[in-house]
Order: C-alpha cells, then sequence, then structure tokens
C-alpha cells in the first residue's frame, strides 16, 4: 500500500455521484425542519451517508476489478475508463480496500455520535445501512443492485435523517424519498444499460439483463423515471405541498438523457470513453437537478409555514 495509490483511489472514488447524496439529503433536510428538526444532526447524518456512499461505489469497483482481471471477455467488452486506476497499476487492491475500510469507519462514527444524541433507533438504522453497504457486491452479481441503492437511498436515507433530526418517523418522508430515489435509481439503471454489452460477457446479472432484451431494457428506463414522477405527485397531493410539482420540469432532460443512452449503443459511439462518461455523469446531473427543484418546493412551503403559522425554532 502507497500514499500515491490511496491518494489516487480517493480521487476515483466517483465523487461526481456525490450529486445524488448532497440533493437527497437536501430534501430531506429541509423537510425536517419543518418540524423542527436539529441541524447539527442533519450535517453529521449528511457526513456518515456521503462517505457510506463513496464506500459503495470504491466496493463496486473492487467487484469489477475481480471480474475484469479473471475474465477477458469482460475486459474486452469494459470501457477503458472502467476501473482504470487499478487496471494500469495507478493503485493497488490493498490501497482500495484500505480506502473503502477508512470511508467506512467515517461512516461509523457519524452513526455512534447520533446514537448519542439522538436514541437507539439509530443503532437498527446503521445496522440496516452497514448490511447494504457490504453486500452491494452481492446486490449487483444477482441483479438487485437497484434494489439495494433504492433501499439505501429512499426510505432509509429519508427516514433515517429524518428521524435523528426529529426523533420520530413520517410516511411524508417515506413517499418523498421513494419520488427522489428513483431517480437516483435511474442513474444505477443507466449505468447497466451502458454496460450492456460487458456485464452480458462478463456472466453478470444486472436488471437490465434480466430483460429478454436491450429494447425492453430500455423501457425499464421509462417505468423507473415516471414512478419517479408518481410518487412526486402523490406527495405533493397528500401533503398539499404544490411547490414540489416544480420537479415536473426535469422531464425535458429525462428525454434528453434516454436519447444519450441510446446514443451511446449506437455502433459508432459505443465503447468511446468520453461517451461513457458523458452519459453517466448526465444521468447524476438529471438526478440532482429534480432533486434540487423538489428541495425549492419543499423550501417554499417551509417559508410558507414561516410567515403564516409560528416561527420555525432552528
Amino acid at each position: 500500500m502507497g500514499w500515491c495509490g490511496v491518494w489516487t483511489v480517493i480521487k476515483k472514488s466517483r465523487w461526481y455521484s456525490a450529486d445524488m447524496t448532497v440533493f437527497s439529503c437536501l430534501v430531506c433536510f429541509l423537510y425536517a425542519l419543518g418540524e423542527n428538526g436539529s441541524v447539527v444532526n442533519g450535517i453529521i447524518a449528511f457526513i456518515g451517508i456521503l462517505f457510506a456512499h463513496m464506500a459503495t461505489n470504491l466496493y463496486d469497483d473492487y467487484s469489477d476489478y475481480k471480474i475484469l482481471s479473471q475474465n477477458p471477455r469482460a475486459s474486452e467488452f469494459a470501457p477503458d475508463v472502467k476501473c482504470d486506476y487499478l487496471r494500469k497499476n495507478f493503485a493497488s487492491k490493498k490501497d482500495l480496500v484500505f480506502v473503502i475500510f477508512l470511508y467506512c469507519i467515517i461512516a461509523l462514527e457519524t452513526g455512534v455520535i447520533l446514537f448519542f444524541r439522538a436514541g437507539d433507533a439509530v443503532l437498527g438504522l446503521a445496522a440496516i445501512g452497514g448490511v447494504i453497504v457490504l453486500s452491494y457486491p452481492l446486490f449487483s452479481r444477482v441483479g438487485l443492485s437497484e434494489v439495494a441503492v433504492g433501499i439505501a437511498f429512499g426510505p432509509l436515507l429519508f427516514e433515517g435523517m429524518y428521524y435523528v433530526m426529529t426523533k420520530s418517523f413520517s410516511a411524508g418522508v417515506m413517499l418523498l424519498g421513494l419520488s427522489v430515489v428513483m431517480f437516483t435509481v435511474g442513474v444505477m439503471y443507466v449505468h447497466t444499460l451502458l454496460d450492456y454489452e460487458g456485464d452480458r460477457a462478463a456472466g453478470k446479472y444486472t436488471l437490465a439483463l434480466r430483460m429478454k432484451d436491450k429494447d425492453t431494457a430500455y423501457k425499464v428506463f421509462w417505468i423507473i423515471y415516471v414512478l419517479g414522477y408518481i410518487f412526486l405527485v402523490i406527495f405533493s397531493i397528500l401533503e398539499k405541498n404544490y411547490f414540489c410539482l416544480a420537479g415536473l420540469f426535469s422531464f425535458p432532460f429525462v428525454l434528453t438523457l434516454y436519447k444519450a443512452v441510446k446514443g451511446y449503443n449506437s455502433p459508432e459511439n459505443y465503447m468511446r470513453d468520453d461517451a461513457y462518461l458523458r452519459v453517466l455523469k448526465s444521468s447524476a446531473r438529471v438526478m440532482a437537478f429534480f432533486a434540487f427543484l423538489v428541495a425549492v418546493g419543499v423550501f417554499l412551503n417551509l417559508l410558507v409555514q414561516f410567515y403564516l403559522t409560528e416561527p420555525i425554532v432552528i
């Protein structure tokens, strides 16, 4: 293990995907403020969630690299940017394991702090999150990575953060979480669509590969994103927070993303590293934009509460 390698792994943790955590937490944070939630607890929870997310990213790299190093056909179909820091020996597997361990320790420490600040329920929430993070490669191998991400970044993240801020649970925040997490699941699903040929050659099971063919897999893309909009509409109606319907204005960007995914899988673009990263980052930006619009809606509703009812104590 060398510090240069460790620093390389840290830089390669796919920090561009942190937007998903940042904006998901922001939505939940603002919603919990409407219930006089603790700002300090919310910030601590965000730090823990962020590093758990980065640990999951690196676990995914560790799993992919094992396949790439053992299966020549997988390496043949994989873009050069996949696990490039390991394949080009800029970092070792020991460096990777060390950084994963470091991220998990940081996430665990935040959980310990929140246990003393918020109560026993934190232990159960942290245990569920830990199992998902540690089992993510297994979920991925059996084609359930989207399910794992859906649980971790939806009900678990939103109910967990809401609980440590308010010491209670909420059906409203559950609906809000389901809406936002479908766009997070969409990022994961786009990733598997981009890796469709390589994953098939490697014998991996993903949700996309479980479909009959690629055309059917493209239809699932729309099911995922439409579900996000449906949950948002239900939340807005039940909570009477119509500002959040601003999230619907993200639809043109989802349509553009869909066209980009299909364009990448065309013969003239497939395996181009620049196109691969561009589409993958675009999916993360679409999720971030949707969550940002929802966060704006929650914030505007918060302002209405502030001026029309009793002042919110922060």
